[in-house]
């Protein structure tokens, strides 16, 4: 057992394993990597008992640290949230392994034979809070990109997601390959953290999965290269043109299904033209949900409405609250979402094809959505199996991140005796 109090000899150990693994998993062939995902669903759902017990010294340690019930929601597990992490699991394995596909295949005048072909990045870092379902999701998209991944997750998750680790590893024993592909810092030492982000020599990229203050922390202290997934402050632009029982549907699905999650509507644009009607509906609708709606001085006779302060354009609540605000038109939503957005997720919901195309053209987030929930901000629901994380930076990932983001690239360039003129 290693002397946790020396957390920089802890950290150069876990390292120095992580790198000896991936290069093995570089050339690890997509079977036995299929194996050990398919092995550690297996291992996730007969060992749902102990995850669910290890949960509840979670839940109990985050009450007593006074978490609010919508980051509770986010660390509990329960036998259907374990049913949807071996989901996840089964749905990576089965998906086509990245490593190895050829991105470009051309030659030149000159005779060379040139591909561009994808590879591992190597070792990874994942920093996470609260959410135990990251220990699988980020172990499993590493593994399928043939990276090894070292995960710190949160202090109040630490046995949840101890629990899913060890199920993980057995998946890699069964499959003959390292243990030390994915690797748990066994400590809620937070120095841990810290000399992760300084670990250039080891990690290749670290992703910070969590609230505005991690990855605040992550960008100002890191000396690796990040993909920043940072707070979801995610605006529903009510048009003119939109259906009033889309807009219903839509809104209440992407404020109250689940409001502790980074696709959460956080703000409410609508239309003056439809504030009267379609506004009024949906703010009432959000209210008799038991949302509190934080709103500008165009909807504060709606009865119930709080008013809306300046603290609240650009808040991620993460709970059940909601900004709303009235604007002239399209020009002025935009302008809002592009002072007060986080290059998230942004929804218009309208019927007129030209006013959507506007919206997502000239808008930036890295997602856009036109009469859908923002909800969906997910890898799972892109057909990803899970993700790392939403990207919201523009280098090299962007939008959520699944395994073959977690790739980079090579060229292989093939001659015949050629020599440069």
């Amino acid at each position: 057992m290693k002397d946790f109090a020396d957390i920089p000899s802890l950290m150069a150990d876990i390292g120095a394993r992580a790198k000896a693994a991936a290069t093995t998993l570089a050339t690890a062939n997509a079977e036995r990597k299929h194996a050990a995902l398919i092995g550690a669903a297996d291992h996730v759902w007969a060992g749902r008992k102990a995850i669910i017990e290890a949960n509840a010294k979670d839940m109990a340690f985050g009450a007593d640290k006074g978490l609010s019930d919508a980051m509770l929601d986010r660390l509990r597990l329960d036998e259907d949230r374990i049913r949807g992490i071996v989901d996840g699991l089964r749905a990576v394995a089965e998906q086509a392994d990245p490593v190895g596909e050829v991105l470009a295949d051309w030659t030149q005048p000159t005779g060379l034979h040139i591909q561009r072909v994808r590879t591992p990045l190597g070792v990874i870092g994942v920093i996470y809070e609260s959410r135990p379902n990251v220990t699988a999701d980020a172990g499993a998209l590493c593994l399928k990109a043939g990276n090894a991944v070292v995960l710190r997750g949160g202090s109040e998750s630490f046995h949840s997601s101890s629990a899913i680790h060890a199920c993980m590893v057995q998946g890699l024993r069964d499959a003959n390959l390292p243990e030390d592909a994915i690797q748990l810092v066994p400590t809620r030492d937070r120095a841990a953290v810290s000399e992760m982000l300084t670990m250039t020599d080891t990690f290749d990229v670290i992703v910070p999965r969590g609230g505005k203050g991690l990855v605040g922390l992550v960008q100002r202290e890191a000396r690796v290269p990040v993909f920043a997934h940072l707070e979801g402050i995610v605006h529903i632009y009510i048009d003119k043109d939109a259906d009033p029982e889309k807009v219903l549907k839509v809104v209440l699905n992407a404020k109250t299904r689940r409001t502790g999650i980074c696709g959460a509507a956080e703000c409410l644009l609508i239309h003056e033209d439809v504030a009267s009607s379609i506004g009024r509906g949906v703010v009432g609708a959000l209210l008799n949900a038991g949302v509190r709606v934080h709103a500008d001085v165009a909807l504060q006779s709606i009865e119930g409405v709080l008013a809306a302060s300046d603290a609240d354009w650009g808040h991620e609540y993460l709970d059940m609250d909601i900004a709303a605000r009235v604007v002239p038109d399209i020009g002025a939503a935009m302008d809002h979402i592009r002072t007060y957005g986080s290059n998230h997720t942004d929804c218009i919901l309208t019927e007129d094809a030209d006013t959507a195309a506007v919206f997502l053209n000239d808008l930036d987030s890295a997602i856009l959505m036109h009469n859908a929930s923002t909800q969906f901000a997910d890898g799972g629901e892109f057909g990803m199996g899970a993700e790392i994380g939403i990207a919201t930076g523009k280098m090299h990932a962007r939008g959520p991140v699944g395994a073959a983001q977690l790739t980079s690239f090579k060229y292989l360039v093939r001659g015949d005796g050629t020599v440069r003129a």
